[in-house]
């Protein structure tokens, strides 16, 4: 049977991921820094679909939490067969801000952490010569909203470039860019809805039945519903100074980047992305 590790697989977008994957009959891996919710997800989902469930708390800002996860999928004890890099957080501190504490703590759960564990799996899944990587972007990749855009372009240049690199080997690589998926994301960031039209909304079903179908065709690029492939169509070929312009709007719409500031500890990492 085949295995899957997901990362921040407990809720949002990581947990319809990890019930999906249990639906087409995967064994599980999920990762994630939140041990009650892990092992209520585990019981859950063995429960409902008879797969082994496997967990693994780790922080994946911690270097030494990811280097753990890169041997997991290193193992030729129990082969990964596909790999989802899910895991983040919303960044609503200005990039100009003093404390870069915030700044620091995403680039190491969205940046290094993709980095090495896609570099791990895409190691040990071309000597196999098969396996998929699949990792959750965001269509603000394609805008310059702040720190939170800037690095998920990032992971969208990454994975494409990890495609290239694995082309002809058996591998699929995918980077997933959702837009506005209906997910506690939002609450747990502090991002203002009421002013988001209805018809922007996707739910996890459609984004993560859609990304799975791209990766299975080998698409490098997933973006969720015709209408946000539209939104990124004009994202990618209207002006960049057009672009910074909506890209200022829509920046309008997350909480105050004062109040983002306050208190010493970074964010929890939220199961799931925001577009």
């Amino acid at each position: 049977m085949a295995t899957a590790l997901v990362t921040g697989g407990t809720s949002g977008i990581g947990a319809e991921f990890a019930r999906q994957l249990a639906v087409a009959g995967y064994d599980l891996v999920l990762v994630a820094r939140d041990v009650a919710r892990l092992t209520e997800s585990a019981e859950r989902l063995h429960a409902e679909f008879g797969i082994n469930v496997t967990t693994v708390e780790a922080d994946l800002a911690r270097r030494e939490d990811v280097e753990r996860v890169a041997l997991l999928i290193e193992s030729s004890e129990h082969p990964i067969d596909t790999v989802v890099n899910n895991a983040g957080f919303g960044v609503h501190v200005p990039i100009t801000a003093v404390d870069t504490a915030v700044h620091e703590h995403a680039f190491d759960v969205m940046c290094r952490a993709v980095f090495m564990l896609s570099s791990a799996a895409g190691r040990v899944m071309r000597a196999r010569g098969s396996g998929a990587i699949i990792n959750v972007s965001s269509l603000q990749s394609l805008l310059t909203t702040g720190s939170y855009s800037a690095i998920k372009s990032w992971v969208t240049t990454f994975t494409q470039s990890l495609a290239v690199e694995l082309r002809d080997s058996g591998v699929r690589v995918t980077a997933v860019l959702p837009g506005w998926v209906s997910t506690e994301w939002h609450a747990r960031a502090g991002v203002r809805t009421s002013t988001i039209p209805d018809w922007l909304w996707t739910s996890p079903n459609d984004v993560v039945r859609i990304a799975l179908r791209d990766a299975e065709r080998g698409r490098v690029i997933s973006i969720p519903t015709v209408r946000y492939r539209v939104l990124g169509w004009f994202a990618r070929y209207l002006p960049r100074r057009t672009v910074r312009w909506i890209s200022g709007r829509l920046s309008s719409r997350r909480r105050d980047p004062v109040a983002a500031t306050e208190g010493s500890e970074p964010p929890v990492p939220a199961e799931g992305d925001r577009p």
